[in-house]
């Protein structure tokens, strides 16, 4: 298995891997952290897919995209925090004014999980936020007890919310603890990981 980590420009591969089933559902398209709360519910339905479309004609793109040969596997979002919800975040603190990117979001299609693809993702978002002159990129993922070097998985992190990632892969892409949150998704509590790219 090859994979490949490429800027989701393609709307229809970004679909194939965020949109719904039927196409008037509400699902997230990965817009909750990246536009404001209002035009988040206001957004509804096909409106979503479209919003999404208008995102991945702009540059830079909304995020990076997973290919095991020509098809879509996985997903990163991934923007300058400055451009998300991050920036006002009342539970995920800032750790300095450098102007970081986020990488907020990381989605494995169901059949190809288990594949080190959020391994790969990670590490194509890092280049993909390098490229556009990050100084340094953050994620914020749930810390379940697990720790690289320790062997141990830790506490399991229910699928529908892993979407945030987990601290030891974040760790093992070169990632160190910045700052503890008062954010907790899923029952665990989230952590600002942090890659200097300077």
């Amino acid at each position: 298995m090859s994979i490949e980590v490429r800027p989701a420009s393609r709307f229809e591969d970004v679909r194939a891997v965020l949109g719904p089933q039927s196409p008037g559902a509400n699902v997230c398209w990965c817009l909750s952290y990246r536009i404001p709360s209002r035009l988040n519910n206001e957004l509804r339905g096909p409106a979503r897919g479209r919003y999404v479309a208008g995102l991945c004609r702009t540059e830079p793109p909304p995020g990076v995209l997973a290919y095991d040969g020509d098809e879509p596997v996985g997903w990163a979002a991934v923007a300058p925090r400055a451009d998300t919800s991050f920036a006002r975040s009342r539970t995920i603190p800032h750790v300095d004014d450098l102007p970081v990117w986020s990488l907020w979001c990381v989605r494995v299609r169901p059949g190809h999980r288990k594949r080190g693809i959020s391994h790969a993702l990670i590490a194509g978002a890092v280049e993909f936020a390098r490229a556009h002159g990050a100084p340094a990129i953050e994620a914020y993922p749930v810390d379940n007890g697990a720790r690289t070097g320790t062997g141990g998985d830790g506490a399991k992190v229910d699928l529908t919310m892993a979407y945030a990632g987990i601290r030891k892969n974040f760790e093992r892409a070169g990632f160190t603890h910045a700052a503890d949150t008062s954010s907790v998704l899923a029952g665990h509590p989230r952590v600002v990981m942090r890659l200097d790219l300077r």
